[in-house]
């Protein structure tokens, strides 16, 4: 799935106003992390992830993963945050 330049400037718009809804710990991405990504997901489509991690290759990699497990678009990075977005199955019914 692309998105259009528009549609990510809106996304980006949207998620301006939005608080963290996940963080990303010094555990990585645990088991756990990655359903709660997913009921997130679910819920909101559009979310702002926190990365705890103070390299920053390493915050994209995490991100990276992320987005690879749960089959989100990123939006956005802003240093350790990080905007996801993914079409809810059950938003959209």
């Amino acid at each position: 799935m692309t998105l259009t330049k528009q549609q990510l400037r809106n996304f980006r718009s949207q998620a301006h106003h939005l608080k963290p809804v996940l963080m990303v710990g010094e555990k990585g991405i645990t088991e756990n992390l990655t359903s709660e990504l997913e009921r997130v997901l679910e819920d909101h489509e559009l979310i702002k992830v926190t990365i705890a991690s103070a390299d920053r290759d390493e915050r994209k990699s995490l991100t990276q993963t992320l987005c690879k497990t749960s089959g989100a678009l990123l939006i956005q990075t802003i240093g350790r945050i990080s905007v996801l977005y993914r079409k809810s199955k059950k938003l959209s019914q």
